[in-house]
């Protein structure tokens, strides 16, 4: 039987959670010394209003918001709103995470994807359900149909499929959204979020702007004015992150030597990936895996 946690108000940090509410005016959470685990919170109806490191902004429906440990924290609903209805995990980041969430940082370990597009909240929608009915899984046990229970204390190999889920999670919201200050234009939308997905969905491909565009019916310059105004960053530019972060998780749940990472994530040479991937994280490749398991 699992554990629930509809009062465990500050979790251990070893604690993996996943749950789901539906919550009326009046509910608040407030966190002084803030949580020694992440967390994170998509909002499906109604909005709450979050407030960490000293940025308070609101989370409406589409919106993702992810909380960094240790800093004092304070969510609620929204004055106004009727209700706020949202998802939410607690849990311990991959190292590879900090990079999708870097361009949508507001303060101290406050970090917003706002405006996630319509296209994908079903599938966000499909992978919190998925987190959800995964987190009850036993070897060689089946699993029951998930139940209306709040909230799910994860424990064994379980906790692997949960955060499996939150990767996919962060991958659909922060590929397919915008970072603060990038401009939206209506005519763009549907193809730019089509070429996003596609950039998303086979980062190793061997993608290029005539590619793309091609996808798309769109010529090269049109795709990359319009790719520009909505994201903020040119196709390449967009592909060249997928790679990289593609290849982090490689390097941090395989054994593949370098050039087999670079190979699988798209990049023509090592030498280019390590450049690459030292650009992104601050260290190369294999001083990455050597941090990640103690070496």
């Amino acid at each position: 039987m699992p554990v629930t946690a509809e009062d465990l108000s500050v979790p251990a940090a070893e604690l993996t959670i996943v749950g789901h509410y539906d919550k009326a005016p009046g509910y608040a959470t407030r966190r002084p010394t803030g949580s020694p685990s992440w967390l994170l919170l998509w909002t499906e109806a109604g909005a709450g209003l979050v407030e960490q490191g000293g940025a308070s902004a609101p989370a409406r429906a589409g919106d993702l918001v992810v909380l960094g440990s240790g800093v004092p924290q304070h969510y609620r609903v929204l004055p106004g709103e009727e209700r706020w209805r949202f998802w939410w995990v607690h849990f311990q980041p991959r190292p590879s995470w900090g990079a999708w969430l870097g361009p949508y940082a507001l303060a101290d370990g406050c970090h917003l994807v706002g405006g996630v597009p319509a296209g994908v909240h079903e599938r966000i929608g499909l992978a919190f359900r998925r987190a959800l009915q995964d987190a009850r899984w036993v070897p060689e046990t089946p699993v029951a149909p998930v139940a209306p229970t709040p909230a799910v204390v994860v424990a064994g190999p379980a906790r692997e499929l949960v955060l499996g889920a939150v990767e996919e999670v962060l991958v659909l919201a922060t590929a397919s959204a915008r970072p603060q200050g990038a401009r939206r234009t209506e005519e763009g939308d549907e193809r730019v979020r089509r070429v996003v997905a596609l950039i998303a969905a086979e980062p190793g491909a061997p993608h290029s702007v005539a590619s793309l565009a091609r996808a798309v019916a769109l010529s090269p310059s049109r795709l990359a004015h319009l790719f520009a105004a909505e994201t903020g960053r040119t196709p390449m530019q967009a592909v060249r992150e997928a790679r990289v972060r593609h290849a982090a998780s490689l390097l941090e749940v395989t054994d593949l030597d370098v050039g087999q990472v670079a190979a699988a994530s798209g990049f023509v040479s090592p030498f280019h990936f390590s450049r690459a991937f030292k650009r992104e994280y601050g260290l190369p490749p294999r001083d990455y895996r050597a941090r990640l398991r103690g070496g």
